[in-house]
């Protein structure tokens, strides 16, 4: 062989420490005697993180702040008149003009728990859990449209083809599951997400790290169950024998395209039991699902959060919930007060329940969506606010952060965050950091960069935010 004949497939195939080799035999492990790949194999963080989990309750559309979180009384005052010249100077946003009045809160506030934080009325059951919460008061994003600040808050990138929270943290740690996909994606309200699966996908990774989408109602995934004609005995023999020329061109290729395959037909296959398993709720008592709000014969957000519990219980890794109804143009009040009605209980029930079970500890869940809403009223109308990402509101319970914590500020008129400002990658390093991640450390080399989560621009870790 000459040098012109050396290539990288030769290179996988025959050297005898070919990294197809070395790839092969890092995944393969033993299961009733026979060999399986295991991509998905548990992991060590950096150092010791404090959660293990995280349930993210995606809001998609973008909750307003000034009538869940951010009171301002300030707005209240001056709602109908035009605002400062000066605060509106070089502002983009996707429909707010020139002649847009303020606009005033639409509900009501109070102090609630020993920490006294401020929360409106749309949210008595949140408010219950108060002292559990970190709310973040000065997030902010670079985006303020739809779907590219959704793939920002999810990916750190407003652009397509970014691996998604999700995928890090399975690339990162791998899951704890065996019978059930590590990273778990439910949708609910309106429609899916406007950024679509890119929410959850897995970008330059390999895909066996995207999230999983699985319904709530009837069998979890589309034809789980076997055809007429086709038994356990059958399928396992069938799949086998796939496995096993996978498994021979993955040793040839190296591919992890390949595993990802391998893994996908043995998680179905491991599905058919686990599946309707997981669904069933006949074993929740009756206070646990009235605690939800859950009517188990109907799709819900409630269902979902319910769901949410039971996979983390099962060892799933991370939960993304979208509940695609907060683009709030018009209608805010009324829209306002039915979305926070389907999700405010569910919410602060699964908080409650992680709680009670021991799992809140470990369990880090995430509230919020992916920008907010302008203090002034959109175009001619009196009852809607337009896109806003230079300040909204999220909340983090368990898994480390703080409980009982009000960070940041925002002005009178909760336009700009003026103290203790919170980027999506800040957000981003910080969730690393509790699942036991330096965010500058994990990385994967793709197209001559290091590429990691929050990207090449400075992040810092909330250290005010965890406990």
């Amino acid at each position: 062989m000459t040098p012109n004949d050396i290539s990288r497939r030769w290179f996988l195939r025959d050297c005898g420490v070919g990294l197809g080799s070395i790839a092969l035999a890092d995944m393969l492990r033993g299961e009733a005697g026979a060999e399986q790949i295991d991509p998905m194999a548990p992991k060590r963080p950096h150092f010791a993180g404090k959660a293990k989990n995280v349930i993210f309750l995606f809001m998609a559309g973008a909750p307003s702040h000034l009538e869940m979180f951010d009171y301002k009384p300030q707005l209240e005052k001056f709602d109908g008149s035009l605002p400062p010249a000066e605060l509106l100077d070089g502002y983009r946003a996707a429909f707010i003009n020139p002649n847009s009045k303020l606009l005033g809160p639409k509900f009501k506030f109070a102090k609630h728990g020993e920490c006294g934080a401020e929360i409106s009325e749309l949210l008595p059951y949140t408010a219950k859990i108060a002292d559990e919460l970190s709310i973040i008061k000065s997030m902010k994003t670079d985006a303020f449209n739809h779907a590219p600040a959704q793939i920002m808050m999810n990916t750190g990138s407003p652009l397509f083809g970014k691996p998604s929270l999700g995928a890090w943290t399975m690339y990162g740690l791998g899951s704890e599951s065996r019978n059930l996909p590590g990273f778990v994606v439910f949708s609910s309200g309106k429609k899916g997400p406007s950024g679509g699966s890119s929410n959850w996908g897995s970008g330059y990774l390999p895909t066996v790290y995207q999230g999983v989408q699985l319904r709530s109602v009837g069998d979890p995934v589309l034809y789980l169950s076997n055809p007429t004609g086709i038994d356990r005995t059958v399928q396992r023999d069938s799949l086998d024998t796939i496995n096993q020329l996978n498994q021979q061109r993955l040793a040839a290729t190296g591919d992890p395209e390949i595993a990802t395959r391998i893994n996908s037909f043995e998680m179905a296959y491991r599905m058919q039991a686990s599946g309707p398993e997981l669904m069933d709720l006949s074993s929740e008592p009756k206070h646990v699902l009235d605690m939800y709000g859950v009517d188990p014969d109907k799709p819900s957000f409630a269902k979902n959060c319910l769901l949410a519990r039971r996979l983390v219980e099962r060892g799933t890794r991370f939960v993304q919930l979208f509940h695609e109804a907060w683009d709030q143009h018009g209608n805010l009040k009324k829209d306002l007060q039915e979305n926070c009605l389907a999700t405010d209980q569910a919410c602060a029930a699964l908080v409650q329940d992680l709680k009670q079970r021991g799992l809140l500890e470990d369990t880090l869940v995430i509230w919020g969506g992916e920008f907010g809403r302008t203090p002034m009223v959109q175009g001619g109308g009196d009852d809607g606010r337009d896109h806003h990402p230079n300040a909204f509101t999220m909340w983090m319970a368990g898994g480390g952060a703080k409980g009982g914590v009000s960070y940041g500020e925002t002005d009178d008129f909760g336009f700009n965050t003026v103290k203790d400002g919170v980027h999506v990658r800040d957000l981003h390093a910080t969730i690393l950091h509790l699942l036991g991640f330096d965010h500058n450390r994990l990385s994967v080399k793709f197209q001559g960069l290091a590429q990691k989560l929050t990207g090449v621009e400075p992040a810092r870790i909330v250290h005010d935010l965890i406990a």
